[in-house]
């Protein structure tokens, strides 16, 4: 059992997004004792058909209810999108809150729902982070299979192969289709592959589309699916204007680095410390871990990247309110040196108030020029993530 970061608020309903297996019945299970929620579970296909066809039922579930009981989880609530009206009619008129999870208010959007019109909360859920895997975690094991809970019930590589396949076959590849997000399985499939081959790189939405063999309108559709489903991050490039930021193509991270190794079929290939795929893998990890930590403690952060037109790029910028930019050059070696915070160091006039920072696997502190160089496993207190 591992002890999460969020802890969602009691004091009002609320969504509980997050994709397929990072954690969310299990999470809430450890939140509410048995004697004090009523949880519904939507991927029956019982309670799925039931409440599609007939979600006025909810009122009728609901009046046998003990005293004690005061909340209501609905899991899967995108399964019968109509229930929210239900809901929203009884958060104003009955004695109940509700929780509600899903892979994302896409599909509940998409049905017309008003999700509850602000009267719930919204949170998000992702793969573990490393101190909530505490003495388990293990930086090779996360570059080559990522940190979805239930990776760390299997003992040996193969099951652990089989796991990520299956989640990639079965939820990325059909699920997905089945809720009607998209249409067509084939185009999908293909540029699943391929986005996981650009994972961390700018994308080219022309390129893609030719290489899957769909319009480019379709492509920006599909990473604005993963957006939404919290399978992936969208990563923009920095501009102090946000109207602007958006006219450059972003960068494109999978939500888990397992899951992206699967897509790409490279499971079968082990991670060698100094080869270009360690180094990408590597910086997958420390982005991804920021974008989770961000989404837990501090919501207004916003994250983005920079690359100049003579291709200098700066892999992280954190806008801070309050605080300084916190410009972040990642790297897998294992003695930073001037070479390493070369970029950055040459952006230290033009960010003349950021603070400049290194992260890398390092075992030492050390500051080059302007550019403070830590550990990755304390790096993100130094920021500010704790």
């Amino acid at each position: 059992m591992f002890h999460r970061i969020l802890i969602p608020s009691k004091s009002s309903s609320y969504f509980l997004f997050g994709a397929r297996g990072t954690g969310k019945t299990t999470l809430l299970q450890t939140l509410f004792k048995p004697d004090e929620a009523l949880f519904i579970n939507l991927l029956d296909p019982e309670e799925e058909d039931l409440f599609i066809k007939q979600p006025d039922q909810l009122h009728h579930r609901l009046a046998t209810v003990k005293e004690e009981i005061q909340w209501i989880v609905l899991d899967e609530i995108q399964r019968a999108p109509r229930l929210l009206d239900i809901v929203h009619e009884l958060t104003q008129t009955s004695r109940f809150r509700f929780v509600m999870t899903g892979s994302s208010g896409r599909k509940l959007k998409r049905g017309a729902s008003n999700l509850l019109a602000g009267r719930a909360f919204v949170y998000n859920l992702h793969p573990l982070v490393m101190t909530e895997i505490g003495d388990r975690f293990s930086l090779q094991d996360t570059l080559e299979w990522g940190t979805l809970p239930r990776i760390f019930q299997f003992e040996n590589n193969d099951d652990r192969s089989r796991f990520l396949r299956s989640y990639a076959l079965t939820y990325l590849k059909e699920e997905i289709v089945s809720e009607q997000i998209i249409r067509k399985l084939d185009p999908f499939r293909q540029f699943l592959e391929v986005a996981a081959q650009s994972n961390g790189k700018i994308v080219n939405f022309t390129k893609i589309a030719d290489d899957v063999g769909v319009d480019t309108k379709t492509v920006i559709s599909y990473f604005s699916i993963l957006e939404e489903t919290l399978i992936g991050y969208l990563l923009h490039p920095f501009h102090q204007s946000i109207r602007k930021s958006q006219r450059t193509n972003p960068k494109f991270y999978f939500f888990d680095l397992g899951i992206k190794r699967a897509l790409d079929r490279t499971l079968g290939l082990g991670l060698q410390e100094g080869t270009y795929a360690y180094g990408e893998a590597f910086e997958h990890f420390v982005v991804i871990e920021i974008v989770r930590l961000c989404s837990y403690l501090k919501p207004d952060w916003r994250c983005s990247y920079l690359r100049t037109k003579d291709g200098a790029e700066i892999d992280l910028i954190i806008d801070r309110p309050g605080l300084p930019h916190a410009l972040i050059e990642i790297k897998s070696t294992i003695n930073a040196g001037e070479r390493d915070v070369a970029t950055l160091n040459r952006f230290s006039n033009a960010f003349s108030s950021a603070e400049l920072f290194c992260i890398s696997r390092d075992p030492h502190e050390k500051k080059i020029g302007y550019v403070w160089c830590f550990p990755f496993k304390i790096a993100l207190q130094k920021i500010g993530l704790s």
